[in-house]
């Protein structure tokens, strides 16, 4: 597959599978930069298992991934890290720590440490990851005394703070209200339209084709087309994949 100077990450004809399940079947895919890819697909279609190739989680059994022209498994952790900040979707943690602590790990492959001893740069970087995910007043904060929406916009602040080019994130709106939803999805969109690449794996349809620039559909881990939005999720995929058909106030109905 052809690479240009706006391409950051590159899926070529990658197969994998887990559990001697084929969980990604062939798949190729182009994300650029200034670009936010939105992955939909049912559950078990393949979008975490998506993610997870790209940063060299998981290695494909066939195919190749290529983040900025280098084989992601050629990269050291460091160099990943560097390259890709990344959003999972499961985000628990095993010990408690304040909202700037958290924050402040996104600084890590830097070498930066707990928010109170990061360098002025550094400590910049993450107050300012922190006022985009609507979560400066969580700084100092314990994270276990805080909701389920309250942790998953500190996690947000971790990744932005790592001011990587690329960004991946895993059901970044899970857990959030539906005005933290918008914010979290303004959020991706400001990042790419400064250009970063930005992908990311949602179950709310709507929002994917309010934000997205591309839709890439995953279905029992083949994709089914990667497009612009409403090319996307026309009518004849939401059927297949989705089993559902969109009413007259854009929202959707079972078939």
């Amino acid at each position: 597959m052809s690479q240009t100077g706006t391409t950051r990450i590159v899926l070529d004809h990658v197969r994998l599978s887990r559990g001697g399940a084929c969980v990604l079947d062939d798949v190729s895919l182009v994300a650029t930069r200034g670009q936010l890819t939105a992955l939909v697909g049912p559950n078990g279609a393949g979008k975490s298992s998506l993610i997870k190739t790209v940063l060299g989680l998981l290695k494909a059994e066939s195919g190749a991934v290529w983040v900025d022209g280098a084989p992601v498994q050629m990269l050291s952790p460091k160099a990943r890290a560097r390259a890709m900040a990344y959003l999972p979707q499961d985000r628990s943690l095993a010990w408690s720590m304040t909202g700037g602590d958290l924050a402040a790990l996104g600084r890590f492959a830097w070498g930066a440490a707990a928010y109170d001893r990061l360098p002025p740069a550094d400590r910049r970087q993450v107050d300012i990851a922190l006022e985009h995910a609507s979560a400066s007043h969580l700084k100092n904060r314990l994270v276990h005394d805080l909701s389920g929406g309250e942790q998953a916009r500190l996690h947000l602040a971790r990744a932005l703070a790592s001011n990587a080019p690329v960004l991946l994130a895993d059901e970044p709106i899970s857990a959030l209200d539906p005005r933290h939803q918008l914010e979290a999805m303004a959020v991706l969109r400001r990042q790419a339209d400064q250009g970063a690449t930005v992908i990311c794996a949602l179950h709310d349809l709507e929002l994917a084709r309010r934000h997205a620039d591309q839709i890439a559909v995953l279905d029992r881990g083949r994709l089914r087309i990667a497009a612009a939005p409403d090319q996307a999720l026309n009518d004849q995929i939401l059927a297949d994949v989705f089993g559902v058909r969109r009413t007259r106030s854009e929202g959707f109905e079972m078939l």
